[in-house]
């Protein structure tokens, strides 16, 4: 994780990670049983230190069915990468397992890492910014109704409603928020090329 180590859960100090720190391993629903799927990046392409950059290629896997799919960021020439973000991954834009009904609203995880941190901040009745840049940070760019003390106990509870997801791998088990609603940033795609600029 990004941010310090926490001895005091009243107090969270922001140090500017990204959310796309947690796309290295991403639960979502199988286009095929609608049960819990994993979206990965593809160790035989790409290097454990890569593991979480937007341009490499993943994996779509489900244990349940075994449905396979994969995902390839472009050709030599060029480089595709996402943009992170909304309620459904932007590899496959399939909906998000972890996802529930919360004060009128989404929310939503990437994975088990990302419901601890986003408790831990929630949480935390001192919240504390930092890194070099912090409106790029994951918390601050967090919607207004998440970080309002008053909804504090109810997007709790809805972490915790998360983290029971977590567990869960049936097609039954699939929370009711959990279908796709195009809420994620329209830049499906961005292109970068490799190399200096062309003549």
């Amino acid at each position: 994780m990004d941010s310090e180590p926490r001895t005091d859960p009243a107090r969270h100090h922001d140090a500017g990670g990204w959310l796309a720190r947690f796309a290295g391993r991403m639960l979502v629903v199988c286009p095929r049983c609608e049960g819990r799927a994993l979206v990965i990046p593809r160790p035989d392409l790409c290097a454990p230190e890569h593991l979480a950059s937007p341009f490499h290629a993943r994996r779509l896997a489900c244990g349940g069915c075994g449905a396979v799919a994969d995902w390839n960021p472009g050709g030599r020439a060029r480089l595709v990468g996402t943009v992170l973000g909304g309620s459904e991954d932007p590899y496959f834009r399939r909906p998000l397992w972890l996802q529930t009904r919360c004060a009128g609203h989404i929310l939503w995880a990437c994975n088990e890492d990302h419901v601890d941190e986003l408790s831990a901040y929630v949480g935390a009745r001192l919240r504390e910014r930092g890194g070099v840049r912090p409106t790029m940070a994951m918390f601050a760019r967090l919607p207004v109704w998440m970080k309002r003390s008053d909804r504090r106990t109810e997007v709790l509870a809805g972490l915790d409603t998360l983290r029971e997801l977590a567990k869960r791998t049936a097609p039954a088990d699939r929370s009711d928020a959990a279908y796709g609603r195009g809420d994620r940033s329209r830049a499906h795609r961005r292109l970068y090329v490799r190399g200096g600029p062309h003549d």
